[in-house]
């Protein structure tokens, strides 16, 4: 982990990906009234200037606390910006997600809780998995206290090791941006089903967030593909991403610094 965590940059992609052996692998979306905008970004992390540069050696991260989802949504997202999913010997790190929140009419808390949206409705800090057009497995990361309904989706990441397990989960021999670019190759790259779903992620083992450095800038911008929702959702700026990097979901022309 120390060598992945070490190879990391923000906003770049990394100049070689640490490749693990080969090993047998279980496969495993306002409130009323006005519309918040995103919360500024800080800066607590100077971005590498050039590809292939990397961060000074890092200690092994360690896995987020519960309290640090148990906040808004529209909150959690850019605070998730630059963290690490972990499964097995693959390494992820956030760089793009999108805020769901209660009332919102493009999150699925709008149906009430039923057999397929209880997760959402858990525990900040599970994991809520669902099955889009019965093809991708969709991976949030539920947010505030039980019983609000919120969560963030992850878009995109960045591959940080475990490349040629990703590459044979995603079918995809390639260390491009299409790699991880979408929620679908995200969870198909952890390898995860719905039945990740109320999974904690701040409990060690299994799938996991850890801590990282915040990017040094961010993009923010309306979500995507939630053209059945109402115009003041359908246009939020919730959705947010690393400044610079490539590893983001198309389309990338509506997304603005804050």
């Amino acid at each position: 982990m120390q060598a992945a965590l070490a190879a990391m940059t923000i906003g770049k992609t990394p100049n070689r990906f640490k490749r693990t052996a080969r090993r047998n692998r279980r496969t495993g979306g306002a409130s009323s009234g006005s519309i918040p905008g995103p919360p500024p970004a800080t800066a607590t992390h100077e971005a590498e200037s050039l590809v292939g540069r990397v961060c000074p050696p890092l200690e092994p991260s360690a896995i987020l606390p519960k309290n640090f989802f148990l906040v808004d949504s529209l909150e959690l997202a850019p605070r998730l910006l630059g963290k690490f999913l972990r499964r097995d010997e693959v390494v992820l790190q956030i760089t793009e997600v999108e805020a769901y929140r209660p009332n919102d009419s493009a999150c699925h808390g709008r149906f009430g809780i039923t057999s397929r949206t209880a997760p959402v409705f858990g525990p900040g800090g599970h994991a809520y998995v669902y099955l889009c057009y019965g093809l991708h497995m969709m991976l949030n990361i539920v947010a505030d206290k039980e019983g609000v309904g919120a969560a963030v989706l992850i878009r995109s990441c960045a591959p940080i090791s475990g490349l040629d397990t990703i590459q044979e989960r995603r079918g995809q021999k390639t260390e491009k941006p299409v790699l991880l670019t979408g929620p679908g190759k995200v969870g198909q790259a952890l390898g995860i089903t719905t039945a990740w779903s109320n999974h904690p992620l701040y409990s060690p083992g299994g799938l996991e967030v850890l801590d990282g450095p915040e990017p040094e800038k961010i993009l923010v911008g309306p979500r995507v593909g939630i053209e059945y929702a109402l115009p003041e959702h359908v246009s939020a700026p919730w959705r947010f991403a690393i400044a610079g990097s490539p590893w983001i979901s198309a389309p990338k022309n509506t997304l603005r610094p804050p």
